[in-house]
């Protein structure tokens, strides 16, 4: 039955960032005696977790219960107070997820954030990333005119991914692509930054660890299907509101269905049945489970698969990434830069990637007079300064500042923060990218389940990986199938390319070949000698 108007602002308040409501002492205390029997096991509370929630209370499957490790709903969907208004209140700021990206058009299809952003009032300000100035070390620095030519290589470099993917070409990086479409930034820091700026600043990876194919289309399937708009959210509620008000729709007052503050420690599958065990001793035993864990987490070893997960689903998760992603907050008593201008380039002389892109919040339309500026960095940087001390990565943000405003008189900030998503064992990163060499059977052999254990996130999206929305897709799609099991095939419903509802196990592949035949190891292919001789071998 769908909630009261009442009782869902109670469920709010008591779901809410800062006051979510962990299950009642005794409801925890008894499932660490016996096991809790459910239909299914919901691993995460995420977008993922929670759309599939939703999708199963759809399908009229009510028996489910959420295990989530944090004491809130969202995820990687995470803000936390920093500074201070000038009533003394701190500022909400985006630790994770910050963007809605690609929005829709009229009379066209629509992202499912964007409409549950509208649906829940998220409040949010358009990204315009023509609203840009660059720098180097020696100050403001015009090279502005390096973006024309970015953009020209990769109007060709879509092309080539089109050709790639309805001919079945050879996939290659998307460093590959770029130089063959003229685009080489060599040692030239400021074309490296420009590049970093279209490039790694997406997908959290230098583009010779990116794949080309699916590199482009992961970016086409968001904008241009929807929109080329990313709207940056300031919701002083956190942009997790959404996902609380989602649950909100299922979930009452302290539901017993949610286990917060949670930690899975093993899942143990079987065609039978999975049974999820907790680090306090605690256990579910469930018909089905649906884990959301993040490609992180799974490459980490974190929760004990038994047995352990075959050899095929490891080599998938071994083989696709997980990008980390920081963003390092500063609040100073004055707005030093151009308070009309939403993001700065630097393009620093040495180091490919040194906090390159600096945002300002200060600005119309975000946290107006906040003073707040922030600093982005990714990958190998991101590791970098996720293991020093607040007060070294300071530093060198403000050196890095202080070279791009030499006539400033830059003072220490108020205040100064920065999450460290690589270490967080719950995460070990912030969103997946598609490397190079992953195949799309391989891809598939992530989102594919093992016996009755499932697998959803934004990882195992194979159009959206890495956004939110792939998040909300894989939710969705993985619980229709697992209700689909439950209650039996839906005889209105035809299984086939355009629906997943009700349409049984996934697909997976046992053995993927490649592409070069044992026949094709010959002196014509510059492979005259046997690779397994072993004349010189000495045991």
């Amino acid at each position: 039955m769908k909630p009261t108007a009442q009782s869902l602002v109670a469920a709010y308040c008591a779901l809410s960032a800062s006051q979510v409501a962990a299950v009642p002492a005794a409801s925890k205390a008894a499932h660490a005696s016996q096991c809790r029997k459910t239909k299914v096991a919901i691993l995460g509370a995420g977008v993922t977790g929670i759309t599939a929630a939703q999708a199963l209370v759809n399908a009229s499957v009510t028996d489910f219960i959420i295990v989530e490790r944090n004491d809130y709903i969202g995820g990687r969907v995470k803000h936390a107070d920093f500074g201070k208004k000038a009533d003394g209140s701190p500022y909400t700021v985006e630790l994770g997820a910050n963007w809605v990206q690609g929005l829709g058009t009229p009379g066209g299809p629509e992202n499912p954030i964007w409409t549950l952003a509208k649906k829940y009032k998220v409040q949010n300000t358009y990204s315009n990333y023509s609203s840009i100035l660059t720098y180097d070390e020696g100050g403001a620095a015009d090279f502005g005119s390096l973006f024309d030519d970015m953009d020209a290589a990769y109007t060709t470099v879509e092309q080539d991914a089109g050709y790639v993917l309805t001919e079945n070409l050879q996939d290659t990086s998307m460093r590959a692509a770029y130089s063959v479409a003229g685009w080489k930034p060599k040692k030239d820091m400021h074309a490296q930054a420009i590049e970093w700026w279209y490039w790694d600043w997406e997908t959290a990876y230098p583009p010779e660890q990116s794949g080309f194919l699916y590199g482009i289309t992961g970016y086409n399937l968001t904008f241009y299907q929807w929109s080329d708009e990313n709207n940056f959210v300031i919701d002083q509620r956190g942009f997790n509101a959404f996902i609380i008000g989602e649950a909100n729709e299922f979930l009452k007052k302290n539901d017993k269905r949610l286990l917060l503050n949670t930690m899975v420690r093993s899942v143990a599958y079987s065609p039978e049945g999975v049974t999820v065990t907790f680090d306090d001793g605690g256990c579910i035993e469930a018909e089905y489970a649906i884990a959301t864990f993040s490609v992180g987490v799974l490459q980490n070893d974190i929760v004990e698969f038994k047995p352990k997960l075959p050899r095929w689903k490891r080599e998938a998760i071994e083989q696709f990434q997980m990008g980390t992603y920081t963003k390092v907050f500063l609040q100073f008593n004055e707005t030093f830069w151009d308070v009309d201008t939403q993001y700065f380039l630097y393009a620093d002389a040495n180091t490919r990637g040194y906090y390159p892109v600096w945002q300002s919040l200060s600005g119309p339309g975000f946290h107006e007079g906040s003073n707040i500026i922030f600093a982005t960095v990714v990958g190998s940087e991101s590791y970098r300064i996720e293991e020093q001390p607040d007060d070294v990565t300071k530093a060198e943000c403000l050196a890095v500042l202080r070279a791009m405003f030499p006539d400033k008189d830059i003072p220490e900030p108020i205040a100064f923060m920065y999450p460290r998503w690589s270490t967080e064992e719950w995460a070990f990163g912030s969103y997946s990218n598609w490397p190079v060499g992953m195949t799309l059977e391989k891809h598939q052999n992530l989102r594919a389940n093992v016996d009755r254990l499932w697998f959803a996130g934004e990882g195992t999206s194979a159009q959206y990986y890495g956004f939110l929305q792939g998040a909300w897709f894989e939710g969705r799609d993985a619980a229709q199938r697992v209700a689909g099991l439950l209650n039996g095939p839906d005889k209105h419903t035809e299984c086939n390319n355009a629906t997943s509802i009700d349409c049984g196990l996934e697909l997976q592949y046992d053995v993927l070949h490649g592409t070069t035949f044992i026949d094709a190891y010959n002196i014509q292919n510059g492979w005259p000698v046997s690779s397994f001789l072993d004349y010189g071998y000495e045991e």
